[in-house]
């Protein structure tokens, strides 16, 4: 029983150092993506594409193997908590390298156009808002440490304000024709994608709060309709 026990911890380990390993690539593919994208390079930008499917796979591989852990094991407690946990943000992390495959397909339907000086600071700060988040999201994970967690909803203001400020920034340019009108349509969803990742961020916090305390964290919009704009648990 002592062996099985030890095993099954080590299993336990290998998951959380593999989310670990996923969050690291995701927050990766947030910089190269990003670099990609600014400077309208389409070679970096089928790199960042390509380098998803480890991301996937990762996630994949993760995937089976919790529910391997969960169907012989019938784990407990904290050790539940930590596998149903490890199952929901693998997803979280996994959607947020997605939305980074969407910036940077961007890059083609821009190309060869450049951003003026000002989206490019926006875009840039976005960028790094994001790799934060995602970076100490899978610290606290990590650490098992919810005060981590509880920091990334505060955080997260600074990415709407953002959002906010390259949404002005479009809608005061000026749009001369029907090329302008969909490259400013492009660059408002490259703003919403980023706005995404840092959103799986906040979830994957909330589930580490959930991991440690057992008790999900308080959010002042929880029984209210969900919406794509405000809610930081749809997708």
């Amino acid at each position: 029983m002592v062996e099985t026990r030890k095993a099954f911890h080590e299993e336990l380990q290998e998951l959380s150092d593999d989310v670990v390993r996923l969050g690291a690539l995701v927050a990766e593919a947030i910089q190269a993506g990003t670099d990609a994208f600014l400077d309208a390079d389409l070679t970096a930008a089928e790199r960042v594409i390509g380098q998803d499917s480890v991301i996937d796979d990762i996630m994949h591989s993760v995937e089976g193997r919790t529910y391997l852990l969960l169907a012989r094991q019938q784990p407990m407690a904290v050790d539940l908590r930590v596998l149903v946990t490890v199952l929901r943000i693998i997803h979280e992390l996994e959607r947020a390298g997605d939305n980074m495959v969407n910036v940077v397909k961007a890059t083609r339907r821009l190309y060869p156009y450049q951003l003026d000086p000002k989206m490019r600071g926006l875009i840039h700060r976005m960028r790094e808002q994001a790799s934060a988040q995602v970076r100490l999201a899978v610290s606290a994970f990590a650490e098992r440490d919810p005060a981590r967690a509880a920091a990334l909803g505060d955080m997260d203001d600074v990415m709407d304000d953002l959002q906010k400020d390259l949404f002005r920034t479009i809608f005061t340019s000026e749009v001369k024709d029907e090329a302008s009108l969909q490259r400013a349509v492009q660059i408002a969803l490259v703003g919403r994608y980023f706005e995404r990742i840092a959103d799986h961020a906040v979830n994957t916090g909330e589930r580490v709060t959930f991991m440690v305390t057992g008790q999900f964290s308080e959010d002042p919009n929880r029984g209210e309709p969900p919406s794509d704009a405000t809610s930081v648990n749809n997708g």
